[in-house]
């Protein structure tokens, strides 16, 4: 656990202007470290808030209300999960301050995983993962789980060119959740590095379709569509069209 003293996770005022109504949550989860209980970085909070205001404003007029989780600590540190115990109580936080409203959960890096490992929380409909840190696989531990996101639709995005997060574990991940779940998808920023500046519109854009689609029903674009409905590894390794986005303007 966190030191004596640390405050408590929280979050953030929504971004942009809060919706009249809230008909569905976007919480954005920072990345982290491996080990640590340091405070969170305001940097990597930073990090996620453009795609916070792309997200709110896409989704406004249909109720979307988005917040960046505060975490306790900045560190997973091992079987504590602390990311991902910080995200579920964020949840529980949803459902007290708007009610039954469709969750959506989108992390980046070690937020990614932090998504992924909380998505069974039973108010969450999807999760967004973008560059997720995953542990490498080890004989002596047990793998990273997949069960709990039965029942969601799933999207991992990952640049071919990370060198921070390793993009071979996360499609292995895909696989594995794939066969508990079919409504997992995975696209490939071919070229791109862990930040994805190089396709940023188009992560954004991506992102946007599929947050509006799992939150409120609208239609998803075509290639989020196939990847979905494609068998692995296909729609596992889609790769992320240069300009996507550009015709999806609503």
């Amino acid at each position: 656990m966190a030191q004596q003293g640390t405050p408590g996770p929280g979050l953030g005022r929504v971004i942009g202007t809060a919706p009249s109504a809230v008909g569905g949550v976007v919480l954005l989860l920072p990345g982290g470290c491996e080990t640590s209980i340091r405070r969170p970085s305001p940097l990597a909070a930073g990090a996620v808030r453009a795609l916070g205001r792309r997200l709110a404003r896409d989704g406004h007029a249909a109720g979307l209300a988005t917040h960046v989780v505060r975490y306790r600590c900045r560190g997973w540190n091992g079987a504590q999960a602390q990311l991902a115990e910080d995200t579920v109580w964020a949840v529980d936080e949803v459902v007290r301050l708007y009610g039954d409203v469709p969750v959506c959960l989108a992390g980046v890096d070690m937020g990614g995983r932090a998504a992924l490992r909380a998505g069974g929380h039973p108010a969450v409909d999807s999760v967004l993962a973008i560059a997720p840190w995953l542990p490498e696989e080890d004989v002596a531990a047990p793998p990273e789980p997949v069960k709990q996101l039965a029942g969601r639709r799933v999207l991992i995005v990952h640049g071919t060119n990370d060198e921070r997060t390793d993009p071979e574990l996360s499609f292995r991940f895909a696989e594995r959740a794939k066969k508990a779940n079919r409504d997992v998808c995975r696209f490939e920023v071919h070229s791109d590095g862990h930040r994805l500046h190089q396709h940023q519109a188009e992560v954004q854009a991506l992102a946007s379709d599929f947050v509006r689609g799992t939150l409120f029903g609208t239609d998803f674009a075509r290639p989020l569509e196939d990847a979905l409905a494609a068998p692995p590894p296909l729609g596992l390794r889609m790769p992320l069209a240069s300009g996507f986005g550009r015709s999806l303007r609503r």
